[in-house]
């Protein structure tokens, strides 16, 4: 049973956003709650797209939302990203991991094929800012975060802000 009332958003360096998310299995009313909840972390935290790790769940899935809305989020349960095209680089950030950017490689095309609510299955081809979104998210399901694809130059330069959330995190554990 998740705990979707518990559900806010994870910073790093929370041990569940290094880890691999499982396969979600039932599509049930939780589920369901647990995804509407997802949508509205990602709106309060103005992102476009949330994964389950970052809600402090390690289930495979993830919303997505171009333009940021809760009205156009999309929900991706144990999706499978195939990419294409060239590597573009651009500037990302992660709602866990606030204050850092950096350049990432990602590819410029990809197929997604994923289960809905419903537990069917879909494929959606991406392109744009969505396609982006698909594999940081697919990322996240995996236990990679951007501090990990930044280069050697952008780790050093938040090599402060990350010992930052180290030391905000432990003091909220304590």
């Amino acid at each position: 049973m998740i705990e979707v009332e518990k559900c806010c958003i994870t910073r790093y360096p929370a041990p569940v956003l290094a880890q691999k998310a499982k396969p979600v299995e039932e599509f049930d009313d939780s589920l369901r709650a647990l995804a509407d909840k997802m949508k509205d972390i990602m709106v309060e935290n103005k992102g476009v797209g949330l994964a389950g790790p970052q809600a402090g769940v390690g289930l495979r899935i993830f919303v997505a939302s171009p333009d940021g809305t809760k009205e156009n989020a999309k929900v991706y349960i144990n999706p499978v990203i195939t990419p294409s095209g060239t590597l573009v680089t651009n500037e990302e950030g992660c709602l866990s991991l606030p204050g850092i950017w950096g350049n990432v490689h990602r590819y410029s095309e990809c197929s997604i094929k994923a289960q809905g609510l419903d537990g069917k299955e879909f494929t959606e081809e991406g392109q744009g800012l969505l396609v982006r979104i698909f594999q940081h998210e697919c990322d996240h399901l995996d236990g990679t975060l951007i501090a990990d694809k930044l280069s050697t130059v952008a780790k050093i330069a938040a090599r402060r802000k990350l010992k930052q959330l180290r030391e905000d995190y432990e003091n909220q554990n304590k």
